[in-house]
């Protein structure tokens, strides 16, 4: 064993991949992203991009992710991770750009953003952490929450006659030309977790060949946000997130 080796109280060996640091992260027990975390850097590593990487960092419990990932990193501002990306694409086509954006940051206040660059079919790859709320500023609704859904700001629950309805922003955006990559998938079990990467490894190849935009939305959970174990968080993404936003592909050109 190595210092980036895990032992589990079974005795089982993790493997820590090589681009993670030793930050100690700052996500709630039984939070996805950093599962998350942990595949985009195998995968980068398995591509051999290392040094040819630049993630885009946003504002909400993503903006750290530079603190845990040993590639290049640009902090934007709130909302407008693809067109700071578009920019660092185009003036660098020889890269591997990456957003990595909650639902708060890509489908609220960067819905134009987001909206333009899949329009435009920027070369990069869209990371799309999917779990209904405002988890970094106190559990809000947020564009993607569900109907009768509770949040901090909806305490009976989402009322879709005042709201309006989740924003199924990944439905929207595959009848965008430039798109030529949408899927969706969990990291709640093992199964989803190799789906995931899997799909993250196509969009990152996707945006090396210049195809267009790819983007894998991640449906997670909030367990913190949401009020409930880690445990309990999982089993109510999979009753109630899953079937307003159905896991796969729904396109791939």
């Amino acid at each position: 064993m190595n210092k980036n080796d895990i032992v589990s109280p079974e005795n089982i060996v993790y493997k820590k991949p090589e681009l993670m640091n030793d930050t100690f992260m700052h996500y709630c027990p039984g939070c996805s992203h950093g599962v998350v975390h942990k595949l985009i850097a195998e995968v980068i590593k398995e591509l051999g991009l290392e040094e040819k990487t630049i993630g885009i960092a946003p504002v909400g419990c993503a903006v750290f992710a530079y603190n845990y990932l040993d590639i290049d990193w640009v902090e934007a501002a709130h909302g407008r991770a693809p067109a700071v990306a578009t920019a660092i694409k185009r003036l660098n086509p020889e890269k591997m750009v990456f957003t990595y954006q909650g639902d708060g940051d890509l489908a609220a206040i960067g819905t134009a953003e987001t909206i333009h660059a899949c329009n435009r079919g920027e070369n990069i790859a869209i990371i799309f952490i999917n779990n209904g709320i405002y988890g970094m500023t106190g559990g809000q609704m947020a564009p993607t929450t569900l109907p009768n859904m509770i949040t901090s700001t909806t305490p009976r629950g989402r009322d879709v006659r005042m709201t309006g309805n989740p924003v199924k922003i990944l439905d929207m955006l595959i009848h965008l030309d430039g798109v030529c990559f949408a899927t969706r998938h969990s990291v709640h079990t093992a199964a989803a977790v190799k789906k995931a990467k899997k799909a993250i490894k196509h969009a990152f190849e996707n945006s090396m060949a210049g195809k267009g935009t790819s983007i894998v939305e991640i449906v997670s959970t909030c367990n913190a946000g949401w009020k409930m174990t880690p445990v309990e968080a999982n089993d109510w993404m999979v009753e109630n997130m899953f079937p307003v936003y159905p896991l796969g592909d729904l396109k791939n050109v």
